[in-house]
């Protein structure tokens, strides 16, 4: 058999491969969206989402601590603390942690909130960088600030952990907003049931909606193409997504989730050589409890929001998306003994091998897909009529769920969006599939093969001032 022949086998072979794997993993996709629009409807008839009013004034809420890394956060670091101070929460403290920023971030805080130097021991239980100083003011009797040597986000919180009084904690993005009963709600989850020791809200693009005080005010459209095809994307991944896995579920985002803080430390607290570090947390306590036989539960509550800005570029767009596929590349192997290992049940059979087969490789077999097979029409390798077939139903299927996450999302917030916004919405969730779905997948394409070199940098996004018109009227 000659060469030329093998080369045609292959791509032969790789083309009817590359089809079904993309049909099959857009009826997977199918699957998670009709299980979450089905325990979205059965919440909504429970009032799950009401339910955690009746804790509001509760002493038995058990107390958070708010951990605030911040790395060069000078735009969003002051109006972001303010806001948190407010939250609705029976008992609660703030710790910023600054991780040696080197633009303004440690004089904003200082000079806002005239916090002083206080001495007194941390109590190590997960080694950090060198503390360079705790700061406080009685004026603002739950505030911390801790200044600290640069030693990753990671880091960071293990330091903020290291200073916490109370039992639960939550990792919060200096550049995110959290609704003021957030909190509440994911407060609630540990106290109706004592086995979680995770429990993620849901993270919105706040791009072009008007927030403040940390109160959702009014949905607006941004004008960037590249932003609102970030509000379809996260509607689909973050409420189909997450909620289709139930308590199998990797991952919290790093923007807000609250944890059982003994677990974490009984984990060995985040992982400081990784990029991917909300991931690996909640996989690696995946691993502990299983592996120790202690009853847990994950969870995740789609109507604790917090509202996050998306990059408004495509440049920022890619680094922060090489980012996510690193992070989850590190995640993987780090725990592969996990992966189809039944003592870890669920998580182990099917979690695990789903992010390997689809999260990971999907970057990879898309793109060559994207080579492949026009190669292949090209050599007549592949028949015209049976490609285009193909090509409509992916196109059709990936259409369906993004429009599913429109849905869902309408059902989660009823009267947020209008119908002219969720049509609007809907026209992206057209367009994403000719270009932007493409993009993305070559922007995690190139973090697989890009690992070594970026697995130890987060990259810069560039920031703006959170909703600067509405806070600077409001502070």
């Amino acid at each position: 058999m000659t060469i030329l022949n093998i080369v045609r086998l292959f791509i032969h072979f790789f083309n009817y491969f590359c089809m079904a794997y993309t049909l099959l993993l857009s009826v997977i996709y199918l699957i998670q969206l009709l299980i979450a629009l089905k325990r979205v409807r059965r919440q909504d008839k429970q009032k799950i989402s009401e339910d955690y009013m009746r804790y509001a004034d509760s002493q038995n809420l058990l107390p958070i601590s708010l951990i605030i890394p911040a790395h060069n956060e000078q735009e969003n670091i002051v109006n972001n603390v303010k806001n948190l101070l407010k939250l609705d929460y029976p008992e609660f403290e703030v710790i910023v942690v600054n991780d040696g920023s080197t633009d303004s971030t440690h004089r904003n805080m200082i000079e806002s909130f005239g916090l002083y130097p206080i001495e007194g021991a941390v109590k190590v239980k997960i080694p950090t960088q060198e503390i360079l100083g705790v700061y406080y003011n009685a004026d603002y009797p739950n505030l911390y600030y801790i200044d600290k040597e640069s030693g990753g986000k990671s880091d960071a919180l293990n330091a903020g952990i290291n200073l916490s009084r109370y039992p639960l904690f939550a990792c919060l993005d200096a550049d995110s907003r959290i609704e003021r009963d957030a909190l509440l709600i994911l407060g609630n989850e540990f106290l109706k049931d004592t086995t979680t020791v995770v429990a993620g809200g849901f993270v919105r693009i706040a791009n072009g909606s008007l927030i403040e005080d940390g109160q959702w005010k009014r949905f607006e459209l941004p004008k960037r193409m590249v932003e609102r095809f970030q509000i379809v994307e996260y509607f689909r991944s973050f409420l189909a997504g997450r909620l289709a896995w139930g308590k199998a579920l990797l991952i919290v985002s790093g923007a807000f989730g609250v944890f059982n803080k003994q677990v974490v430390i009984d984990a060995g607290g985040y992982k400081t050589n990784t990029i991917g570090e909300d991931m690996e947390i909640v996989v690696r306590i995946h691993r502990f409890m299983r592996t120790h036989k202690r009853k847990y539960t994950v969870k995740f509550c789609p109507e604790a929001i917090c509202w996050t800005q998306g990059p408004m570029s495509l440049r920022d767009l890619q680094v922060q998306r090489r980012r996510w596929q690193i992070g989850l590349f590190d995640t993987l192997r780090a725990h592969i003994l996990m992966t189809f290992n039944p003592v870890f049940g669920s998580v182990g059979l099917l979690s695990l091998p789903y992010s390997w087969l689809f999260e990971f490789l999907g970057a990879v077999v898309e793109t060559l897909g994207y080579f492949i097979i026009p190669l292949s029409l090209l050599l007549g390798e592949l028949n015209l009529y049976f490609f285009v077939l193909y090509f409509c139903m992916a196109t059709i299927l990936g259409i369906m769920l993004s429009v599913g996450g429109i849905i869902l999302e309408q059902n989660t917030r009823k009267g947020c969006m209008s119908s002219r916004q969720a049509m609007k919405l809907s026209l992206y969730a057209i367009l994403e599939n000719f270009g932007y779905r493409q993009l993305i997948t070559l922007f995690r394409f190139g973090g697989v093969v890009r690992y070594r070199k970026y697995k130890g940098s987060w990259g810069r996004i560039q920031r703006r001032e959170f909703n600067a018109r509405v806070e600077r009227k409001s502070s």
